[in-house]
């Protein structure tokens, strides 16, 4: 079995090919459904070699497309100061690119 660990929104995820993860937005708007990736390795396992030196992954790519876009859970945000009366509710939604695997070559 052919698995990596990438490098995707600043986390490490482990993939393998047609594996789907979320990562952060990717790009400065919204990337349209099936433009294709390239995510950076950091660790190449395939059976029993692995590979972790820098100069043998500069050969590897990870090929990712991406399926669509979608938003996190709703997190609420509430400020609150103690006998002035003072409340404020914030909320946000994490926006996140879903990413399918598609090939992983060495």
């Amino acid at each position: 079995m052919v698995y990596a660990i990438v490098r995707a929104g600043g986390r490490q995820e482990k993939v393998s090919v047609g594996s789907e993860l979320l990562i952060d937005r990717v790009g400065g708007g919204t990337p349209a459904a099936g433009t294709t990736l390239q995510l950076a390795p950091l660790l190449l396992v395939d059976g029993a070699t692995v590979t972790s030196e820098a100069s043998a992954l500069s050969g590897v790519t990870v090929t990712a497309e991406v399926v669509d876009e979608v938003k996190g859970p709703k997190i609420t945000i509430l400020r609150y100061k103690n006998k002035t009366g003072y409340r404020k509710r914030q909320g946000h939604r994490q926006k996140h690119t879903r990413v399918r695997i598609t090939a992983i070559d060495s």
